[in-house]
């Protein structure tokens, strides 16, 4: 709602979104639906169709998409500042837990005891089940299933971050040529309270920050500086949600030797047992990489093409929409996400955490867990802890 905002507005905000912080456990899913029961149906902040709209729109671009959401709703309701106070309390909480399991793992020199290789475990179950739920949802057809495939065949074949946005591309490309008839032309208008000038500043911003700061680091060998622009990159370019971020940022961590697989999952699997979103799992590696001082850069880096992101479709939402080609390369992007995020399913996490029989069992009961009997991601965690102690007991 455009126009001065009061401070008892901005208050209101930060305290709901930090109650959701609290308790919105189980995922992005799970996140949109505490969002509607919150601004929705209780505070009335706005209504069905028009949150149904803001859904739309977060599905279309790049990036964590229940954060975005909040991100647009907070800027409904209180501009800018809104937005920014609506994604600080919604992720601030997950991003203290998994700074301090950062700092305790460093302390205590965890290593690769029942309890970390549990929590691969919990990974392995919860990446598979987050495949198949967006296989069904992005791969429908043969057509985008055999991206999917191709897409998998090739980062196996040739794993690199190079490699993965190469892909993406090439995906996007192919959606242009083969999706004419998967194209929506009925969607109905949004309104929007940003300028269309702030959007295309917001813009020029994100697209300026893409080009020079892999420029500015390659000129030099400041660590927050390569941290920043390996997070920012990841935040502008990743579409399908928390997940996909496992293989982009392993792809730049694990082979330069910056963490362990070990380390490196470890988190991964603590992240599922958190409230809020699960990109504050870069927190976690920022935590490990440079301490508290890297935790601050890298969140920045991989939430600050969101707040942009949306900034800048907000005013121009309704054009963006009805373009055919828009809908055509997101089409064949998200296809060519689920066939990344299936390599990665294989390699890291799946060599990493099934080393034997006892293994992969308690990773099908979490799965099955998880998918038929829909139990919450943290329960998931504590009965995966539970269940690697009982495994090392009786082996």
């Amino acid at each position: 709602m455009p126009g001065k905002h009061s401070f008892k507005t901005f208050i209101e905000i930060l305290l709901v979104s930090s109650r959701l912080g609290f308790t919105s456990f189980g995922g992005p899913v799970a996140h949109l639906s505490y969002f509607k029961d919150e601004y929705v149906d209780r505070k009335k902040w706005l209504d069905d169709k028009m949150y149904a709209d803001i859904i739309a729109l977060c599905q279309f671009l790049p990036g964590p998409a229940s954060s975005q959401v909040g991100i647009a709703i907070g800027m409904m309701r209180g501009g800018i500042l809104g937005g920014f106070l609506c994604w600080f309390g919604f992720t601030m909480p997950s991003i203290l837990i998994l700074v301090i399991f950062a700092m305790l793992y460093q302390t205590f020199s965890l290593g690769d005891g029942t309890f970390i290789h549990s929590l691969k475990i919990v990974a392995a179950a919860v990446v598979l089940h987050a495949i198949i739920g967006l296989g069904k949802k992005l791969t429908p057809d043969r057509t985008r299933i055999a991206i999917a495939l191709a897409a998998a065949l090739i980062m196996l074949l040739y794993p690199s971050a190079w490699m993965q946005l190469l892909i993406i591309v090439g995906a996007g490309l192919l959606g242009l040529r083969l999706f004419n008839d998967k194209t929506e032309s009925n969607l109905k208008p949004f309104p929007v309270s940003l300028s269309k000038k702030v959007g295309v500043c917001a813009l020029i911003l994100l697209v300026t920050l893409l080009i020079a700061l892999p420029i500015l680091n390659s000129f030099t060998d400041n660590a927050l500086l390569h941290l920043f622009d390996m997070f920012f990159r990841v935040g502008a370019l990743v579409f399908g949600g928390g997940h996909v971020v496992l293989p982009m940022i392993e792809r730049q961590i694990v082979p330069q030797g910056l963490l362990s697989a070990d380390q490196f999952l470890a988190g991964y699997g603590m992240a599922q047992a958190v409230p809020g979103p699960l990109f504050t799992f870069a927190s976690y590696l920022g935590t490990m990489l440079e301490g508290i001082t890297g935790a601050i850069v890298v969140t920045v880096a991989i939430f600050l093409p969101s707040f942009l992101l949306i900034t800048a479709a907000l005013p121009f939402l309704n054009e963006l929409r009805k373009r055919a080609s828009f809908q055509k390369i997101l089409i064949g992007v998200n296809a060519s996400v689920v066939g990344i995020l299936l390599a990665a399913f294989y390699d890291p996490v799946f060599k990493s955490a099934i080393i034997k029989g006892e293994d992969f069992a308690l990773a099908a009961i979490l799965f099955a867990l998880l998918s038929i009997w829909k139990l919450p991601a943290w329960m998931i965690v504590l009965i995966g802890v539970i269940g690697g102690y009982v495994i090392q007991l009786i082996s």
